[in-house]
């Protein structure tokens, strides 16, 4: 008897600035695509009253964590804040070869390692504000940074947006309903590649 293999998962990755509405994005998409989970990170931080394990984060030991780097066991991590934020390699893999498909929320170059990883299964998704202009104001009207904070997060930005021409798709987020049926579009037509 011939058993039926199991079509892979797939990988969607979101960039953007801070400030280019990503998050939001993110909420909206998965709010309307079942078929779609949000990735979980690994962190070092203390879990907080409600907090699951798998659920919320996977939560590990400073030294656990630094050995998974060591051994190469993330996709992207970053210190900061005092604790370590990292992407499980082997539960992505775990993922996907379950035939499920994930969303994940990386900076440029986690996104590009991703790809590397994960070539055939990965749609990298980059999200530009219409302008810098339009970007600052977002950043302000949020009313948490100071101006030393703007201006690092405005600095950053631009660095960020010279890699968009690596990303498998563009989206200027000037109209968040019609970037949401962009980005859905998009995201139906790579699922529905076998």
């Amino acid at each position: 008897m011939v058993e039926e293999l199991r079509q892979q998962g797939k990988l969607i990755v979101f960039s953007a600035p801070s400030g280019t509405g990503k998050s939001t994005i993110a909420k909206m998409v998965l709010q309307r695509m079942h078929n779609i989970s949000f990735s979980v990170s690994a962190t070092t931080r203390q879990k907080r009253p409600g907090e699951q394990e798998g659920v919320n984060y996977y939560f590990l030991t400073k030294e656990d964590f630094e050995e998974k780097i060591r051994q190469g066991g993330f996709i992207e991590h970053e210190f900061f804040f005092g604790n370590h934020y990292g992407t499980l390699l082997e539960k992505t893999r775990e993922i996907i070869d379950r035939g499920s498909h994930l969303l994940l929320d990386l900076d440029v170059k986690g996104a590009l390692n991703l790809k590397r990883l994960f070539s055939d299964n990965s749609l990298l998704l980059f999200f530009k504000p219409p302008n810098m202009e339009v970007l600052q104001q977002r950043l302000k009207g949020r009313e948490s940074e100071d101006e030393e904070s703007l201006r690092v997060r405005l600095e950053r930005a631009r660095l960020e947006l010279g890699y968009a021409d690596l990303f498998d798709e563009v989206i200027v987020n000037d109209n968040l309903e019609m970037t949401v049926e962009a980005v859905t579009g998009l995201i139906s037509t790579f699922l529905s590649k076998t």
